[in-house]
């Protein structure tokens, strides 16, 4: 060991240590040139000896070199030829250069030089299989009915081979029992559903004490015979609910079905003057069965407050919405009226003060029900406000009337006045609206925990979770028809001012276009008690005059509109036109006045986008095609803003979702 230390210390400084004798050397011959002759005779066989040293070991390490890279080359061939996984060479268009024995055998022998190898095996297409700049890529494929990983990775090669510079290396790894047992895990998931039988009270009420008891049994009847071949279990555990549990495979069944259960029950006519329809909820995208449960519960509210008679289904922070096509049955009781009348009374009498807000670019449904829901506060001896940060065409005569009366001084304030007045014991009720992002100031509702919310519109999936009371009837023609009997419960023999009144009308006779679309009994009913508090109809009237230019900007719409579908309307109001949301709506309202159309789109410029306004008379749910691109409201009225586009973009979003819509109808009535 000490022998190699003094070589291994020599070897490296030999031509220093000779150019140090060498110097030497000289300074003797200097001194004495006879006595310097054996120094040089020494000299030279040491340099001698030196070189003949570095030869030999160069060559030595050379021939190691050599016989190392002959292993290493044999071994790498010997080990791709017998790789156990197939392996496969190709160049960047996909052409084969080179395959193994086991790629080979993935295709019963056959040869496979010179092919591209997408033209028997799509997936491995190297277009797609790699990604701009990268050097390795994983893909998942299916060969001959097993599953194989892709794992893959440029080499480089001689230009004089490939002109690319580039060949591409292919390892496929069987993973089909991973594949089967992860199909297998997601398939066995458990889903947990819940069925309401809608308006059961009033269809029971609908038929003879004899029949009930048979529209019950041949609902349970077509339920269990949906259900049966699931293996799953179903059971009834309330008059008109039913807990269904099953595996998730046969979710997608349901799905691609449309859940045609939905049209079978419609089919059960056993005297009943209601047709009787189903709401469910399912849950899915979760661990335990009890965050299931509140998925399924979850989606079961969003179905109701969408009017029922539809299946929502929750997967994680997805939803899906099917059915929901038909039209919502009024509720002939005011029973929960009377119920929410007396909760909020009770909210209110314990709040410091209120906050009422509704959404934004405010109508005269938001506005006339605030109105009523300030009476109730007021009469309470509450001080409330009204959060307005500013008019609009739609309720400027409104807004100014209330100004100008004098009895409301400073009723409306802005979102920031709204921030510095709010606190934890203030109760916001906000009207019109349930979707947080939608009201006039979404800020307010993180500095208060006591929040109501009234609305007519179908539940959405971003619908406010933490209200304390919650009041949404989608039958309801508006939220003032919600108010006003909220108010005739709220305390006895209540004298609403003449305005407040007028207010609530008017939401009412502009929601229903007249008293036309979505009115009921109770429509009436609220309508004729206001009148019984002094409604000037004619005063009413007045709110929704136009001046001679909006008319005129109405009828160029409507002039200008296109027919599409045989009888659908899409019509544009002009760039920069004034009060263009106000003429959309309107331009809408009469378009579907004409003869021969069953839906009539607006479409107006906004800031940073398109709004578009739907309107219908019921055969095509302009909710559910409006709600596709983000928008809402109800089956034959609905609105939705699309920010970023223009107005190119968004007639083919629109043209898109109808197309859509109605594929969906197409392939349910088979």
């Amino acid at each position: 060991m000490g022998r190699k230390k003094i070589s291994g210390l020599f070897l490296p400084k030999a031509s220093f240590y000779l150019f140090v004798i060498f110097i030497l050397l000289i300074l003797i011959a200097v001194l004495k040139f006879m006595a310097a002759i054996p120094g040089f005779i020494l000299f030279i066989v040491l340099l001698f000896y030196n070189f003949r040293s570095n030869y030999v070991r160069h060559r030595e390490l050379t021939k190691y070199i050599e016989n190392l890279n002959f292993n290493i080359d044999t071994a790498s061939k010997d080990t791709l030829l017998n790789f156990p996984m197939p392996l496969v060479v190709v160049e960047l268009d996909g052409t084969i250069i080179w395959y193994n024995s086991s790629f080979k055998r993935l295709f019963d022998g056959e040869e496979l030089l010179e092919k591209e190898i997408h033209s028997f095996v799509k997936d491995m297409n190297p277009d797609n299989l790699t990604g701009e700049g990268a050097m390795n890529f994983t893909k998942d494929i299916s060969i001959n009915g097993r599953s194989y990983c892709v794992l893959g990775n440029f080499a480089k090669v001689d230009n004089k081979i490939n002109e690319d510079g580039f060949i591409i290396m292919m390892y496929l790894i069987d993973n089909t029992e991973l594949v089967e047992i992860r199909k297998r895990y997601d398939e066995e998931k458990t889903t947990v559903g819940i069925i309401v039988i809608d308006n059961y009270d009033d269809l029971m009420q609908s038929i003879e004490d004899a029949g009930s008891a048979q529209i019950l049994a041949e609902i349970d009847s077509k339920l269990t015979r949906w259900m049966g071949y699931t293996n799953g279990i179903i059971k009834k555990f309330e008059r008109d609910k039913y807990l269904f549990i099953f595996e998730q495979k046969y979710l997608k069944d349901f799905e691609e079905k449309k859940f045609d259960i939905l049209d079978s029950i419609k089919e059960i006519n056993m005297g009943n003057k209601i047709p009787v329809t189903l709401t469910m909820g399912f849950g899915v995208g979760a661990y335990s069965l009890q965050e299931k449960l509140r998925f399924a519960t979850a989606s079961l509210d969003i179905a109701l407050g969408r009017g029922g008679d539809q299946v929502v289904v929750k997967n994680g922070e997805d939803i899906s919405f099917f059915g929901g096509k038909t039209r919502e049955l009024e509720k002939r009781t005011r029973v929960k009226a009377r119920v929410i009348a007396y909760a909020l009374r009770e909210l209110i009498e314990q709040a410091s003060d209120l906050l009422i807000m509704g959404h934004d670019n405010c109508d005269i449904d938001c506005l006339g029900s605030a109105l009523g829901i300030y009476r109730i506060a007021k009469n309470k001896n509450k001080e409330a406000f009204i959060v307005l940060n500013s008019s609009n065409p739609t309720i400027d005569g409104l807004v100014s009337r209330i100004e100008k009366s004098g009895e409301y001084e400073n009723i409306f304030i802005s979102s920031s006045e709204a921030i510095d007045r709010i606190t934890k014991k203030t109760l916001l009720v906000i009207v019109d609206t349930h979707r947080p992002s939608f009201t006039e100031a979404p800020e307010l509702l993180k500095y208060t925990d006591q929040i109501v919310v009234i609305d007519h519109h179908r539940r959405g999936a971003d619908y406010l979770q933490e209200a304390v009371l919650t009041y949404q009837e989608t039958y309801a023609s508006s939220t003032c028809e919600l108010v006003t009997e909220i108010l005739q419960y709220v305390e006895d023999k209540i004298k609403l001012k003449p305005i407040e009144a007028e207010s609530l009308y008017a939401g009412i006779v502009v929601d229903t276009k007249n008293f036309t679309f979505k009115t009921g009994v109770r429509t009436f009913e609220a309508a004729a008690f206001l009148r019984r508090q002094g409604v000037d109809t004619v005063q009413v009237k007045q709110l929704f005059q136009n001046d001679f230019n909006t008319y005129i900007s109405i009828a160029n719409v409507v002039k200008d509109a296109q027919i599409i579908r045989n009888n659908m309307a899409i019509s544009v109001c002009p760039p920069n036109m004034k009060n263009a949301a106000l003429v959309a709506a309107q331009a809408a309202d009469q378009l579907i006045n004409l003869a021969g159309l069953n839906a009539a789109f607006v479409f107006s410029y906004i800031n940073n986008g398109i709004a578009i306004s739907g309107r219908s008379l019921g055969d095509v749910n302009v909710q559910v095609i409006l709600e596709k691109l983000g928008g809402g409201g109800h089956m034959t009225v609905a609105g939705a803003q699309l920010q970023g586009v223009t107005l190119e973009e968004a007639q083919k979003s629109l043209m898109a979702v109808l197309d859509e819509y109605f594929d969906e109808i197409s392939k349910q009535n088979g």
